[in-house]
């Protein structure tokens, strides 16, 4: 169903007006700040909820700038990252062995396993942040995410098993990825010490319509973040 946005509040709710004119309060499924995405007016679409019982009947799913949709629904992206590593598309011979594993003192969302039984252990974070031309996360400071990375970073170093962050870029008009330093510089940091001690990084690009969520393709780290050199 499409709506435009009335306002977004209370991080997790927002009131939106139905193309039928009536107003409705959904659930937004996101966590972060949704900088950029969050103007009132901006066209907005719902699905319904599963649970009749619900409180909120609505999900917000995906906003509209400009030409493009946004998904927004972060409760989708480990689903989505599943369906990339069932498609062989992160790599040919991996294999999902267990979702949301605990190791240190987090917990991350997917432990692998190549064709050789050697396991990765992987982060995904969703992406809907647009600066000029680029991907950017996050779009809030998010000291979750930077330990997160610090605990891939020991994986990488103890070197009994591998590391992988993955990034999935929610809309279709971005060229490259970086992280946001200019909102989180501790995070950025993080990141390139993880790169630099083999923690590996992917962000693959997504099409969001209306019918459905499309497979757009690997996207490569913006040329000059790292001293020059695309690491991704």
């Amino acid at each position: 169903m499409e709506g435009t946005l009335i306002r977004r509040y209370k991080r997790f709710l927002a009131d939106v007006r139905l193309e039928g004119g009536s107003k409705v309060t959904a659930f937004c499924p996101n966590s972060g700040s949704m900088l950029g995405l969050r103007e009132p007016g901006i066209p907005v679409l719902l699905s319904p909820a599963e649970d009749p019982a619900r409180k909120t009947r609505w999900t917000l799913e995906a906003v509209r700038t400009g030409r493009t949709w946004v998904g927004v629904n972060t409760h989708l992206t480990n689903s989505l990252a599943g369906l990339l590593i069932d498609k062989g598309i992160l790599q040919a011979s991996l294999s999902i062995v267990r979702p949301e594993v605990s190791i240190g003192k987090s917990r991350l969302d997917y432990l692998l396993e190549d064709g050789e039984g050697r396991q990765t252990y992987m982060e995904v974070k969703s992406v809907t942040l647009r600066i000029g031309d680029e991907a950017q996360f996050p779009d809030a400071v998010t000291t979750r995410g930077a330990k997160h990375l610090r605990e891939l970073t020991g994986i990488a170093r103890n070197g009994s098993a591998g590391a992988m962050m993955l990034y999935l870029v929610q809309r279709s008009d971005c060229l490259c990825f970086r992280t946001a330093d200019h909102i989180d510089p501790g995070y950025g940091n993080e990141l390139r010490e993880a790169m630099r001690s083999g923690v590996k990084a992917q962000a693959h690009g997504l099409s969001f319509r209306r019918d459905g969520v499309y497979y757009k393709g690997r996207m490569e780290l913006c040329p000059d973040y790292l001293s020059g050199r695309a690491l991704l």
